[in-house]
């Protein structure tokens, strides 16, 4: 760690931004991080991660992806100021170290993987609202394209009124309440079904063949799980030493903030074993009332998280095309976050709407941008950049990293275009699934 920060001092940004930064302390950077370790795609773990793998493979799969998950991240929080100057986003780092090329590549690549998260979101949050419908009614009228619809436009209210990551605050408390009611609901419920059920079969499905793609793409979600793609932009938020206070958030995500997602993934897969849903809230059995608060607050921590990972994009928005006069909320600011913000997310709700089977998409985006991003990037930047202070055998860890991790995202890649083509003859546009 350099002397500058431990002194607390403050280096020279890579570029100004029209967003706050610098002003959070770690306990409230640690829990944007928990709020998108305990978002709601976490109550589909037991059916994407626990189902293809297993118990013996999907409990240490997850305990490892974490191991490593942590170790990755914890290599770009010590990048972030580099040069002297602090790198408050991915692209900006990425350029420092390569060059203007790899600046554009990193952050084609860091768009891609939040557009698409985002559209998942959005997804999540249409099939939380078409399922607390459903416990209701049972018509059929209100179909998911219209709940995804719905979603999108609570979506972009919720970013009129935020307009940056350091000012979501109070909601962040909500955000964590809202993932204690549905995990501890789906939790609860899946504990009294599987003391009431007869024996599970937890045997892994498909035939061999299918199975090695279906783990491909399962240990594709375990770095899902935990890896924000963003960690640049979350530490630009975080008080100095922005290092050491990175590294307290980065240890309150990994232990404290990932017992929830062990505790509903490992209770769904027990209660139902291999014919777990995608989704743990389709297959409790209990009240109606208490699955609709469930499901309810799936959808409303779900427009939390969205303005998470939309914050990258938002921030390029603001800085490059904003007027940088007045306050955040000046009339003409929120005219502009009303028109840009809420055009970016009309485009995400299309998407979601048109393709609402996205998890294909999602597992070979996450392939192409999550994994380099995540582990292929860290460990060769942290190389460039450290190479000097390297001795050889770390030098060798960092380069295992990146050969292994280049290898496993074009496995995951192949993976996931089987997948699409398999599924493309079942799905078709505005399907309600």
């Amino acid at each position: 760690m350099d002397a500058a920060d431990e002194k607390g001092e403050r280096p020279d940004l890579s570029d100004d931004t029209a967003h706050q930064i610098s002003v959070d302390p770690w306990y409230q950077v640690g829990f944007v991080l928990i709020t998108g370790v305990n978002s709601a795609y976490v109550l589909g773990y037991s059916g994407s991660i626990m189902v293809p793998l297993g118990w013996i493979a999907g409990v240490c799969g997850l305990l490892l992806a974490a191991a490593i998950s942590m170790y990755a991240n914890a290599l770009l929080a010590r990048l972030h100021e580099v040069g002297g100057k602090r790198h408050i986003r991915y692209r900006d780092l990425a350029g420092h170290i390569y060059g203007r090329k790899m600046y554009a590549l990193t952050w084609a690549l860091q768009y891609v993987n939040l557009f698409m998260i985002n559209t998942g979101f959005i997804i999540l949050a249409g099939q939380a609202l078409k399922a607390t419908y459903a416990l209701f009614r049972d018509d059929g009228l209100l179909k998911l394209p219209y709940c995804i619809a719905i979603s999108g436009f609570i979506c972009a209210l919720f970013a009129f009124g935020i307009p940056y990551l350091s000012a979501l605050r109070i909601w962040l408390g909500f955000s964590t309440l809202f993932s204690l009611i549905y995990i501890v609901i789906a939790f609860v419920l899946s504990l009294r079904d599987g003391i009431t059920a007869p024996a599970r079969d937890y045997s892994i499905p498909g035939s061999h063949g299918t199975r090695i793609f279906t783990t491909i793409g399962a240990v594709a979600d375990l770095v899902f799980a935990y890896n924000t793609g963003m960690l640049p932009e979350i530490q630009a938020t975080i008080r100095p030493p922005v290092v050491k206070n990175m590294e307290k958030a980065l240890w309150f995500q990994f232990t404290v903030g990932s017992l929830p997602l062990y505790a509903v993934t490992f209770m769904g897969y027990w209660a139902y074993g291999s014919s777990t849903s995608g989704y743990l809230l389709n297959n409790v059995k209990g009240p109606t009332w208490i699955k609709a608060i469930a499901n309810l607050s799936a959808f409303l921590q779900t427009v939390i998280a969205l303005h998470i990972f939309a914050s990258p994009m938002y921030e390029f928005l603001d800085t490059k095309y904003g007027s940088g006069h007045g306050g955040p909320f000046a009339f003409h600011n929120v005219v502009f976050r009303v028109l840009v913000r809420g055009g970016y997310l009309t485009v995400n709700t299309l998407v979601a709407a048109v393709l609402p089977f996205l998890g294909d998409f999602m597992s070979l985006t996450g392939a192409l941008s999550t994994f380099p991003l995540t582990f292929v990037l860290a460990n060769h930047m942290y190389l460039m950049v450290k190479r000097h202070k390297l001795s050889a055998i770390q030098k060798s860890w960092h380069w295992l990293n990146v050969i292994g991790f280049s290898g496993l995202a074009v496995a995951a890649a192949v993976a996931a275009i089987r997948l699409i083509m398999l599924d493309s003859s079942t799905y078709h546009f505005f399907a309600d699934l």
